[in-house]
């Protein structure tokens, strides 16, 4: 068991090499495609806690991204510091996710997924109408790249590195959140909720923190996100961003720690590398999905396990 450990952590640690010296091998649309894959893994890893760790559906997510990222530009705009606008994000999302998880104490499955629905949507109204707030339609442009510590980040290879570091240190975060007596909790509350409170889990607390602190790492994202793009609108944040969140979620493996990296990978960088299909490539990637779904149900990392139980079948 010692020996596996240790083989994880290496190849771990070489991925980690291999991801911080990446830019020196791409273009600056290359960086930017990679940094935008670990904003979506930062946002992913927060709904994988709510939907595969806590058993709670969720279609909301690219609302928490939208106020991570509207909050951040505005905040950048009037020229509050990144290190202040980062947290920022992160409380606004996590008391607004603390909202949201109210629904789920009364309601569950598709009800509660109609519920964050329509969260979604309602915010997206207001980062459309709400002209003199979010800009509408038009959005919000010259967003600027963050100053640390006197120094503005402007080349693309030094905003990879910070993001990089940012999710690194939030995934060490979720790693000792899951394996505390809240992980057990979170997986006790998706597994078998009446069970989980005759045994004394408050499973009303937890199912609240479930969805503010999957909200508060979507916070988090959107703090990034805004100076990677330089320009946000409404149209980022729509349902069917969340979707494509869940959607990166279930295929990556929800309730697996890497899945939503994985889920990244496909949702983010595969249409990406399809675009060699020119009109085609959104309906190979919609079939590569399907195929993906019937074959893998449980996610592509579910993959080692169903072949080591092929193998002992046979």
């Amino acid at each position: 068991m010692t020996r596996a450990l240790g083989l994880r952590f290496g190849l771990l640690m070489l991925a980690l090499v291999a991801m911080a010296v990446l830019p020196l091998q791409l273009k600056s649309y290359g960086i930017y495609i990679i940094t935008l894959w670990c904003v979506f893994v930062i946002a992913g890893m927060g709904l994988n806690l709510t939907v595969g760790y806590a058993g709670q559906i969720s279609l909301g997510q690219a609302a928490f991204l939208g106020i991570g990222a509207y909050t951040a530009a505005l905040l950048a705009k009037l020229g509050v510091s990144y290190l202040l606008i980062v947290p920022a994000c992160a409380s606004i999302c996590f008391v607004v996710g603390l909202g949201l998880g109210f629904p789920a104490l009364r309601v569950q499955h598709h009800y509660l997924a109609f519920a964050t629905l329509g969260f979604n949507m309602l915010c997206f109204l207001v980062f459309r109408n709400e002209d003199w707030l979010t800009g509408g339609t038009f959005g919000i442009n010259d967003i600027p790249r963050p100053v640390l510590f006197g120094w503005r980040i402007t080349r693309a290879g030094d905003f990879y590195q910070l993001v990089l570091l940012v999710l690194v240190a939030l995934a060490v975060l979720m790693a000792l959140l899951l394996r505390s007596p809240w992980g057990r909790a979170f997986a006790a509350l998706r597994d078998n909720p009446i069970r989980a409170e005759s045994v004394g889990v408050n499973t009303t607390f937890y199912t609240l923190m479930a969805f503010a602190i999957g909200a508060a790492f979507a916070g988090v994202a959107g703090a990034l996100f805004a100076p990677l793009v330089g320009f946000i609108e409404p149209a980022s944040f729509t349902v069917t961003n969340s979707l494509a969140m869940l959607l990166m979620v279930i295929v990556g493996g929800q309730g697996r720690f890497f899945g939503p990296a994985i889920g990244a990978v496909i949702v983010v960088l595969l249409p990406e590398w399809l675009r060699f299909a020119a009109d085609w490539y959104l309906a190979v990637f919609g079939f590569l999905i399907v195929v993906m779904m019937v074959w893998l149900p449980g996610g592509l990392l579910s993959l080692p396990q169903r072949l080591a139980d092929r193998g002992g079948r046979r």
